[in-house]
């Protein structure tokens, strides 16, 4: 897709998807029909946590709900992480959504 900013892989599922400016992760994962863990989508719930295996992001809000600890070791909010260049989570549970 040519009008991706980045783009986004998730492993071990295989996926690439593109992300748009402006949006984040799970919601570029959830376009391209990719089925990631998530519940709130606003960086409290914690529910779509994931590793980030490369790249790096930057957050819609001030203080995602990741304690100092995880931030450090690399984990990440894909609901609201946007991708500063491409990305790659890895994020056993993703998976291709039913039609």
């Amino acid at each position: 897709m040519a009008d991706a900013a980045a783009w986004l892989t998730i492993q071990p599922l295989g996926a690439r998807v593109p992300v748009p400016a402006g949006q984040s992760l799970l919601e570029a994962a959830l376009a391209a029909g990719i089925e990631l863990p998530r519940s709130c989508r606003n960086g409290t719930c914690r529910a779509c946590r994931c590793q980030m295996v490369s790249g790096s992001v930057r957050y819609r809000i001030e203080w995602p709900g990741l304690s100092p600890d995880e931030h450090e070791a690399g984990e990440v909010l894909p609901c609201v992480a946007l991708p500063q260049g491409d990305v790659t989570l890895n994020q056993p549970l993703a998976r291709r959504a039913s039609t």
